[in-house]
């Protein structure tokens, strides 16, 4: 397990930014913006940003039809995020690692003949909480499901399994 004080900093801007990327499915641009938060970088955090650039670079070589190159990548990013914690930098690792999986299985089981069939809705985000790292648009990850929550008057609630939280609380479950 990676140290736990790595996981306590705040994301670096360019990460920031290249997981914004990604989640609009600018794979390429967002490899571009975590490679230089990961050469910016010091300590192990720099192996959690390259692990998520990795899993950009297979998701855009399924979006150009490269199964080698898709699935090569693919295991070096998973490589470098295996040992991370469920949730690091506040980034839901579990989640992205079970995601990109999931991903990948499909990938293997269109092989190398029918990659171009690949169904990208089945490209998932990249979840974190965003409030501390200088972004406008607050966002909450649900400690019970992981989906993302939504505040309004200083109210969080999950849409998904109906959790909550008054403002008040939030420093309890997410600082």
């Amino acid at each position: 397990m990676k140290d736990e004080i790595q996981c306590n900093g705040l994301l670096h801007r360019k990460a920031v930014e290249g997981m914004k990327l990604f989640n609009e499915g600018k794979f390429f641009e967002a490899h571009e913006e975590l490679e230089t938060a990961w050469k910016d970088e010091t300590g192990a955090v720099r192996e959690l940003y390259q692990g998520i650039l990795q899993i950009a670079v297979a998701y855009l070589h399924i979006t150009r039809g490269n199964y080698e190159g898709s699935v090569k990548v693919y295991g070096r990013g998973l490589k470098r995020l295996k040992d991370w914690p469920d949730v690091c930098r506040r980034i839901q690792v579990r989640k992205f690692r079970e995601d990109a999986k999931l991903v990948m299985k499909e990938v293997e089981r269109l092989g190398k003949e029918n990659i171009g069939r690949f169904d990208t809705s089945l490209f998932k985000q990249v979840v974190w909480n965003a409030a501390e790292d200088g972004d406008e648009s607050r966002k909450w990850v649900c400690d019970r499901c992981g989906s993302e929550m939504h505040e309004k008057n200083c109210k969080v609630s999950c849409l998904n399994c109906g959790n909550r939280f008054d403002c008040s609380d939030l420093n309890i479950y997410f600082d």
